[in-house]
């Protein structure tokens, strides 16, 4: 069968964009410089569809593409985008233009909310601040420590591990504390969405040890084998007491470096900073935590946008398949069978990829273990 004519994405796929859309509006994402948005749209085939399902990752690897092709998703939902500048070709030289051309072959959207996704209330910022102030920690199933491993034959070293957040999360008394949004989206925001902007700050009633601080953000990530702290050469661990922290998923130096009129909190907080980012800011006297980039944003795509997504996809895919359905049932032509089986179909899954993971791991000299 040939493909509809004009060619269209799905309507699975358009339910998926929709959905997220709603959830995440565009409108707040930083078009400065983020590519956020549908940035693939594969052709819809009703001769050859695709399940009714999501794969959510933070980054569109060749891993996690290969997943999503074996499982026959119609969509990937990528956090970071995986086109960023303009493209002047699209080849198979390229490892990353390969896997769009290979899944837009098998009928594969992919959608990349990014920036919109810090910059929400209840988003992947105020995740962060969850953590700090103890509002979440692993669920009862997770073990104590969820890192990937994988067997070394280095006699030295172990093989990299990776941080794995856990699978389910429980809710608890926060630390008492206010948060504030550091840089305020400009207006007008979308209804709903007053608070939204980059950036938390997390300011505690009464300081906090920085050692509990770090036992949380721990726990809260599947107590990895390691991650980088940077303080004041003047102070010692257990000597540091925190009243602000600032929260950045990913790269976090532009929005936190200037968080308050003094300048950085207490503790950043964030995946990464720059080595004279990190000088700048314990030469002024703060801490700095960093998990590594994507770190600080898996836990809340596992944890959080899987369900919110799941469960808007539900609605906005019942009310739109019935919709289209009862439209197409006007329609006596036999080109529409297949699509009306499409439109039929209500099963809807939404699931986390198992081959997502930040580039860099931890290895552990094993005489040190």
């Amino acid at each position: 069968m040939s493909l509809p004519s004009p060619a269209t994405s799905s309507p699975f796929t358009r339910a998926v964009v929709s959905s997220m859309r709603k959830i995440y509006p565009e409108s707040l994402a930083d078009k400065s410089w983020d590519n956020t948005g549908l940035l693939l749209e594969a052709p819809f085939n009703p001769a050859r569809r695709q399940k009714n399902s999501v794969l959510l990752a933070v980054d569109l690897t060749k891993a996690v593409a290969d997943e999503a092709i074996k499982r026959r998703d119609s969509v990937i939902v990528a956090y970071h985008p995986i086109i960023f500048r303009g493209l002047k070709s699209l080849t198979l030289n390229d490892p990353q233009q390969q896997s769009l051309l290979r899944l837009a072959q098998e009928g594969i959207s992919v959608y990349c909310p990014h920036t919109a996704v810090d910059a929400v209330p209840d988003g992947m910022a105020d995740w962060l601040c969850d953590l700090v102030t103890g509002a979440i920690s692993p669920g009862s199933n997770d073990s104590s420590n969820a890192t990937a491993k994988l067997a070394s034959s280095s006699s030295s070293y172990s093989q990299p591990t990776y941080i794995q957040p856990p699978s389910s999360i429980t809710t608890s008394s926060p630390t008492p504390h206010t948060r504030s949004t550091i840089h305020p989206s400009a207006g007008p925001v979308p209804e709903g969405f007053e608070d939204a902007g980059m950036g938390r700050l997390v300011t505690f009633a009464e300081p906090q040890p920085l050692p509990s601080i770090i036992d949380l953000i721990a726990r809260g990530t599947g107590n990895p084998a390691g991650f980088s702290v940077a303080i004041p050469q003047s102070a010692s661990l257990d000597s540091i007491q925190i009243r602000t922290v600032g929260v950045c998923p990913g790269s976090g130096a532009g929005v936190l470096m200037k968080a308050t009129s003094s300048g950085p909190p207490d503790l950043l907080f964030t995946g990464e900073l720059s080595h004279h980012d990190a000088l700048a800011a314990i030469e002024r006297g703060s801490a700095v935590v960093a998990l590594f980039h994507s770190n600080t944003e898996r836990g809340y795509v596992r944890g959080v946008m899987r369900k919110k997504l799941e469960e808007a996809l539900r609605k906005e895919w019942a009310s739109s398949s019935k919709e289209e359905l009862s439209s197409l049932k006007q329609d006596s032509s036999s080109a529409t069978d297949g699509l009306e089986a499409a439109l039929a179909d209500q099963e809807v899954t939404v699931d986390v990829s198992e081959n997502d993971r930040d580039p860099y791991g931890i290895i552990i000299r094993r005489d040190l273990a």
